[in-house]
């Protein structure tokens, strides 16, 4: 193991991969990257291939907090230029591997440090003072130019950490950033067909989207599900507001990307072909085609589910596209 307390050497090519707590100090693992870009549909994927490297079968390096603060201190990488929050089966990870096919782009997609950075806090309230200065290092190491052209960090988070986006405004408040969402029976029928971590109480930890223990199981899956897209919807709409976030509808991809959106992802017009031959295969299975579930397409739901998301997700929605018509104007400046 090297380099507990300090980074003596270049750690362009590591990257950080665990981020965690242990017996009152806060430690980061790093996984020898070396150009490999990260074109994964999650950062996860990446990690596991990298691993997989001779390398890093035989060499791990493990540092204290101080180690990571030290190399940004001496590498500062690039700021971020972007933020994808969402509110889960909305197209995030379609727009990260579109994104992810130019060089010129260092794109994360749900990179679990940072998840562990942001909601420090609720495992250890003494990391609270740290916060900011931990993320700030963290995405500059993640920013190096690994590739060498890089001029572009996107990153993509988890969808509960739209409740720690304040938390990441303070670290990079000139950061542009948006929400996507879609029609919560969707939303839904994936998750009912296939549930995401955050739908399973208890599985993603501490999180102000997490109900108390006695409501959730209380509640029917169909309950849960609908309360719980209700909130991420809610709280993704009141961050736009307060925060000015751009909010974007799963039916305006993959086009948006290189249309509205193409200020705010830092694209050229010369990155259009290849961004949208992104968005020809299916984003978390590569070798299927893309076929987008329009909203012309009635949601895979029954009565019972209908009505759940009624109740506790159609009237956030219906804000987010109240406010997404407002917004339009505004697109032509953004920064």
């Amino acid at each position: 193991m090297a380099g507990l307390n300090r980074v003596d050497d270049d750690l362009r090519a590591w990257l950080p991969i665990r981020l965690w707590p242990d017996k009152g100090e806060w430690w980061v693992d790093w996984c020898r990257f070396g150009t490999q870009p990260l074109r994964e549909p999650f950062f996860y994927d990446s990690v596991a291939l990298a691993l997989q490297r001779p390398f890093n079968l035989a060499f791990r390096r493990r540092t204290g907090m101080q180690a990571l603060l030290e190399w940004r201190t001496r590498s500062p990488g690039i700021a971020p230029t972007a933020f994808i929050f969402h509110a889960s089966r909305c197209g995030s990870t379609l727009m990260a591997r579109m994104l992810s096919r130019l060089d010129s782009h260092a794109v994360l997609s749900e990179p679990s440090p940072l998840d562990a950075a942001l909601r420090a806090h609720y495992r250890d309230p003494s990391a609270a003072e740290h916060q900011e200065s931990w993320i700030r290092a963290l995405l500059g190491a993640y920013g190096q130019r690994r590739l060498g052209g890089e001029r572009a960090l996107v990153v993509k988070l988890d969808a509960w950490n739209i409740f720690e986006l304040p938390l990441l405004r303070r670290c990079f408040p000139d950061t542009p950033w948006l929400f996507l969402y879609r029609d919560p029976r969707q939303i839904a029928a994936s998750h009912l067909h296939s549930p995401g971590r955050h739908m399973v109480p208890g599985l993603i930890g501490p999180s102000p989207l997490a109900m108390a223990d006695e409501h959730e199981q209380a509640l029917s899956r169909p309950e849960y599900v609908a309360r719980t897209i209700g909130r991420l919807l809610a709280a993704g709409l009141e961050q736009c507001r307060r925060h000015g976030g751009l909010a974007v509808h799963y039916d305006e991809l993959p086009g948006a990307v290189t249309g509205r959106l193409a200020r705010l992802l830092a694209l050229d017009p010369s990155d259009a072909a290849a961004v949208l031959a992104g968005a020809a295969h299916h984003s978390k299975r590569p070798s299927e085609r893309f076929g987008p579930d329009r909203q012309d397409k009635p949601p895979a739901v029954d009565d019972a589910t209908r009505q759940q998301v009624e109740q506790w997700a159609m009237q956030p929605y219906a804000a987010l596209e109240a406010l997404r018509a407002d917004q339009r104007p505004m697109v032509a400046r953004l920064p």
